[in-house]
């Protein structure tokens, strides 16, 4: 399998975790998002991904797009570790927590959003910084209490085991730290990312870890 992404990327890290605890190797190929004007707009990537985005999954003579799809992808064809419950209820809530960051918090801030905010609606960079943080915060606010006030959090976010929750809330958490965002109101977020920190999967996927890494 190959892995295209961009090492700052949250929803490639996602999938570097899925990749990590499952014990897949893997080699990473990057695509580099502000080199050359952006190299996920070279027509050799937008042949295997007419979206422009990372990251992207190669399986043999597949591509596949949308980090919670590869890692899903990777849930169905190597189903053990199980990043999901086997209840129904319980992999909804999984879902719910993992989808809150995929669908409603990393879409607001990701990078081609902040350029536009930047560059097309000539925002200031604090303006532009205070985008983010607001919505960090109004996201990890709800996802906070999703955690705190259910007995189903342990550990992780579901139990004692890392699952899809836990794969999404860490890079975001991440990114919330590269932008100073406030933790303090965010004690069982900081607590799991603490756990899953202890965990080789999660700390060998981290972007300082990744061979395109830069300062």
């Amino acid at each position: 399998m190959k892995l295209y992404g961009y090492f700052r990327s949250s929803a490639a890290y996602r999938v570097r975790i899925a990749l990590n605890l499952k014990g897949l190797a893997y080699d990473a190929v990057s695509v580099h998002l502000l080199k050359d004007g952006g190299q996920q707009f070279a027509d050799d990537y937008l042949s295997m991904n007419p979206t422009a985005l990372v990251p992207t999954l190669r399986d043999g003579t597949e591509a596949i797009g949308q980090s919670i799809a590869i890692i899903e992808y990777l849930e169905e064809t190597h189903p053990s570790p199980a990043l999901l419950p086997v209840d129904a209820v319980a992999r909804a809530r999984v879902r719910a927590i993992a989808q809150t960051i995929a669908c409603d918090i990393h879409p607001l801030n990701n990078l081609r959003v902040l350029k536009y905010l930047k560059h097309d609606m000539k925002l200031s960079e604090q303006d532009k910084d205070t985008w983010y943080r607001h919505w960090i915060s109004v996201g990890l606010s709800g996802i906070e209490a999703m955690l705190a006030n259910s007995p189903a959090t342990g550990r992780f976010c579901h139990g004692d085991q890392p699952t899809l929750a836990d794969l999404c809330l860490v890079p975001q958490l991440y990114n919330a730290r590269r932008f100073n965002c406030d933790e303090s109101a965010f004690p069982t977020i900081v607590r799991i990312d603490a756990a899953c920190a202890e965990l080789d999967a999660f700390s060998l996927a981290a972007p300082e870890q990744q061979p395109d890494y830069v300062a």
